[in-house]
């Protein structure tokens, strides 16, 4: 797949662009994305793989907890475009 057309489809589901939207200011721990995302931790956990295997977020482990960023720049202005930053 086209890594234009992953980006898109990875912000075209509307738990994902939230947990995106969120991750906007920098890093975020696990902990704190699932509340901010309001569904159990199980399908944030599923999206969260999804949008690192497409190239969107990435990753990184401290001791037990997993930390979040945005990984592709693009995803900042395609954010903007739709008024969501």
């Amino acid at each position: 797949m086209d890594k234009s057309l992953r980006v898109l489809k990875a912000l075209a589901d509307e738990t994902r662009l939230n947990i995106v939207g969120y991750l906007l200011d920098g890093e975020k721990c696990v902990c704190e994305i699932v509340p901010h995302a309001g569904r159990a931790f199980s399908t944030v956990s599923i999206h969260l793989n999804k949008l690192e295997s497409w190239g969107v977020l990435k990753s990184r482990r401290q001791g037990k907890w997993i930390f979040y960023r945005i990984k592709d720049k693009r995803v900042y202005s395609i954010l903007k475009a739709l008024n969501k930053r």
